[in-house]
């Protein structure tokens, strides 16, 4: 566990620096797929570590120790887990559970918030039109989700960017865009570390309603139209919902649509899932050797035959993992 426990902790700043910019080179749609994939593991094998880091210092405590009957000598014998590093550990995981509690109850309380809007909404058709000036477009997810076009927006633009709008969004809602959403910003919560990841994340699924669109369309350049026109016309409104046609980086966006669709590259993919595989494999690998560390501690304050039961020693000395 002297080095297994400390992997996950790794690739997860690993993946903090190479995702994003992995993901704005590759298929939007793969790409989110993957961002996910590595969300969660990357905020699983984060807390875990800091969990089983954590339990190496609790393990040392006396009044812990006796509970459990195992012996604290024996715990230090096994793991080199010095005890300042364990209590920054349970700072951490302190923190990070705090942080994910909190977005949680946001996520429900905003996805709560989208269902009831939707059943307010007038009509009940998948598109609702709003009678106001302000340009609006976005979907809402529902049970179904509902496509809010307002009719100041729809004035901005022609028949076929109307078109492209509405397959844009259509692409939101069919693909449950939102669940990606609430993984990544529930993976920054609980690890701040992951916040670049979020950030990619959001714009990779603005990509990939773009290439949806732009298949349902069948030109590309109407659909760039449609996402640069939107954009300025709503440029005003800084309180558009986050999966808007006017959302992510516009311009970059516009370039993507105006050149031909990114390959399919699997070398990226290849290498992510090496980086998850050996994520998991360590952290399974320093669960076990805790596992094992507790089994010889216990097993170590059963007296032996005319032998005397030795018992704890100083809690300043490292715990030592294998």
């Amino acid at each position: 566990m002297l080095i297994s426990v400390y992997v996950p902790l790794l690739i997860t700043m690993v993946l903090a620096v190479l995702a994003p910019r992995a993901a704005h080179r590759l298929a939007p749609r793969p790409a989110a797929w993957s961002l996910a994939a590595a969300a969660l593991v990357a905020s699983l094998g984060w807390l875990g570590s800091l969990a089983l880091l954590a339990f190496a210092g609790l393990a040392q405590i006396p009044e812990v120790a006796e509970e459990g009957r195992w012996s604290v000598a024996a715990v230090r014998a096994s793991d080199p887990v010095y005890l300042t590093v364990a209590g920054t550990a349970a700072l951490a995981l302190l923190a990070s559970v705090t942080g994910l509690t909190v977005a949680a109850v946001r996520q429900l309380r905003q996805l709560s918030w989208a269902r009831r809007e939707c059943r307010l909404l007038p009509g009940d058709t998948e598109l609702a039109v709003l009678d106001m000036a302000a340009p609006e477009a976005f979907a809402l997810p529902g049970a179904p989700g509902r496509i809010v076009v307002s009719r100041g927006m729809l004035r901005c633009l022609g028949d076929r960017e109307r078109e492209a709008l509405l397959a844009h969004e259509r692409a939101h809602l069919r693909g449950r865009h939102h669940l990606f959403q609430t993984l990544w910003r529930l993976s920054a919560a609980a690890n701040p570390l992951l916040r670049p990841l979020s950030g990619a994340g959001g714009f990779v699924l603005e990509r990939w309603a773009d290439e949806e669109a732009a298949v349902r369309v069948g030109d590309r350049t109407v659909v760039a139209h449609a996402v640069g026109r939107a954009a300025l016309a709503g440029s005003a409104n800084r309180s558009r919902p986050a999966l808007a046609a006017t959302g992510g980086a516009v311009p970059q966006r516009v370039r993507a649509l105006l050149a031909p669709p990114p390959p399919r590259r699997a070398l990226p993919f290849v290498a992510g899932a090496a980086l998850l595989v050996v994520c998991c494999a360590s952290l399974a690998d320093a669960a076990t050797d805790s596992e094992q560390m507790i089994e010889t501690a216990q097993a170590a304050v059963t007296p032996a035959p005319h032998a005397p039961c030795h018992e704890h020693g100083h809690l300043d000395e490292p715990v030592r993992f294998r």
